[in-house]
């Protein structure tokens, strides 16, 4: 699988979201993702705002779907939505309603293992119940209150080959990373790269001398799009 870009919009207002989807679209990017902030802030109406400016671009829903899988998939296919994000977490039959919204309306389901007790079993466990993508993901709470009490933060990258290795479909490593981690997921087997916005450019490695943004994140693109085809999944 080539590798994507994709850039987690995670704004408040629909015009912040696109404004900065049109500056990543320039950069290089290739899918855009309707995070959970702006989906709780704006609904329906994000996605739907997303779609009506990119037709064309895959857009992810990362609703984190708990319960009532085929409807909430079912909206946002409506939308507009290309992919949308189911937990590990749910009930088994969450995650086949949310696996059948996404056959019944032609879109992706990514499966997140966000607090699996066993990361690798969890990401086992959303392909074999029919998900299309694993993200691979440390939470933000999870993150920031182990560090809290003075302990080592966990990171994604502690078991993404593992968690590679476990499954056949592509993975997407998530929470915490640097921008040069986040560069080189491809490198371990998981092809979708995902940043977040608003973006802070903090690597030095992609840092131009103006410190311009968008140039930056073309940098970081390029980097990305250098991989080619990336080798996904090894289990029989």
């Amino acid at each position: 699988m080539l590798p994507i870009v994709q850039i987690s919009l995670d704004i408040l207002t629909i015009d912040e979201a696109v404004a900065t989807a049109e500056m990543a679209l320039r950069a290089g990017v290739d899918w855009l993702e309707a995070g959970t902030p702006l989906i709780i802030a704006e609904g329906m109406n994000g996605v739907r705002a997303l779609r009506e400016r990119f037709p064309t671009t895959p857009i992810v829903a990362d609703l984190k779907t708990m319960d009532g899988g085929y409807l909430e998939a079912e909206l946002m296919a409506r939308a507009g939505a290309t992919h949308v994000v189911v937990m590990d977490r749910a009930h088994e039959e969450t995650i086949r309603c949310v696996v059948k919204a996404g056959k019944d309306f032609g879109i992706g389901v990514m499966g997140d293992n966000l607090a699996c007790d066993d990361m690798v079993a969890g990401a086992r466990r959303l392909e074999d119940l029919g998900c299309d993508f694993v993200i691979h993901h440390i939470g933000y709470d999870e993150r920031r209150g182990i560090a809290a009490r003075g302990e080592r933060m966990p990171s994604p990258m502690d078991q993404l080959r593992e968690v590679v290795a476990a499954v056949s479909v592509p993975v997407q490593a998530v929470g915490g990373l640097s921008l040069q981690q986040a560069v080189d997921t491809p490198s371990y087997g998981a092809p979708l790269v995902v940043l977040g916005a608003p973006l802070v450019i903090d690597a030095d490695a992609f840092r131009t001398a103006d410190n311009n943004v968008e140039d930056s994140l073309r940098m970081i693109c390029e980097k990305v799009h250098s991989f080619g085809d990336v080798p996904v999944g090894s289990r029989k």
